[in-house]
């Protein structure tokens, strides 16, 4: 999508601050961060809300959460712990629609949150 924030960092009209890429993710730091570890893992499909997976494209998802693994470890922070969320919608607190995974890591989180 032209419009797309994520999209146009996927195709290299923005440039994030990249942590992790693959041939079917990107992951960089978010410009807001919540936790001293912040980072966003975004398919490079556009799919924009989690209501639009389906089965030719769940397989996204692992490998989102396979990024983040990986991430954890790159980042030292894998031992001590890290949250993971995704958004749906704008009542679910999503703000840009491209779906996103949140990882925040590097302070205690609570429970429950926002």
């Amino acid at each position: 999508m032209s419009d797309c924030l994520f999209c146009k960092m996927v195709s290299g009209e923005i440039a994030p601050d990249k942590v992790y890429e693959d041939d079917d993710v990107l992951a960089f730091r978010d410009i807001n961060p919540q936790a001293p570890l912040h980072v966003l893992v975004i398919p490079k499909v556009h799919i924009s809300t989690l209501n639009e997976l389906d089965e030719a494209n769940a397989s996204l998802l692992g490998k989102m959460y396979l990024a983040v693994k990986a991430i954890a470890t790159q980042e030292g922070v894998a031992e001590g712990g890290f949250r993971t969320v995704v958004n749906c919608n704008r009542d679910g607190g999503q703000t840009v629609f491209h779906i996103h995974l949140h990882m925040l890591a590097g302070r205690g989180l609570q429970w429950p949150p926002g």
